[in-house]
């Protein structure tokens, strides 16, 4: 990021292409006065993340469904009930609370690291410098692919601090991506 004449940062050009129209219009905050607040726009992902995290985990539902009722009615094994129930309850729970996770996703491109963050209740928040940035991989499954969108990955020297954004279309991966490979490399050479 370069600094305007007026001393803040500029947008970088990643920053200014990423959320192109199919993204979240807000960031879903949590309502706690003990919450963590960092100043600056998130950045959200793709809406279509949630239309394919729905299809994959909708396909798994039915499955234990059918399983269930295959065991059951057919073969008499009533013992199936109770896990198939038990799986089921956490798929619809899942399923009903998908859209929220989606929208509570979110990064932020700052001078000196990259701030990823994710959940309501259980919140997560990751800060990666970008001198520290030793990989950055765009990974997508065929249904990702089919709706346009992919992963980026980002690995440190220190395995916990790996960080996955999911759920961003695939021009802003690339486009995020080759920005953190060039910002990466001049801080690192800088080191």
């Amino acid at each position: 990021m370069t600094n305007s004449p007026e001393g803040t940062p500029a947008p970088s050009p990643a920053s200014t292409t990423t959320d192109a129209g199919s993204a979240f219009d807000g960031i879903v905050e949590p309502r706690s006065e003990n919450r963590l607040v960092l100043s600056g726009g998130w950045h959200q992902i793709s809406r279509k993340y949630v239309t394919v995290q729905l299809i994959s985990t909708g396909s798994f539902l039915v499955l234990v469904v059918a399983a269930t009722l295959v065991l059951t009615l057919l073969m008499h094994q009533l013992w199936a009930w109770i896990p198939g129930g038990i799986a089921t309850v956490i798929l619809v729970w899942t399923l009903a609370i998908l859209p929220r996770q989606a929208r509570s996703i979110g990064y932020q491109l700052r001078d000196d690291d990259l701030v990823f963050r994710r959940g309501i209740l259980w919140q997560r928040f990751v800060a990666v410098p970008y001198g520290r940035m030793q990989l950055i991989d765009i990974t997508h499954g065929p249904l990702d692919r089919g709706f346009g969108i992919a992963q980026l990955k980002f690995v440190t020297a220190a395995a916990a601090t790996g960080v996955v954004i999911p759920g961003l279309e695939q021009s802003t991966a690339e486009t995020l991506r080759d920005h953190l490979v060039e910002v990466a490399e001049s801080r690192r050479t800088g080191l």
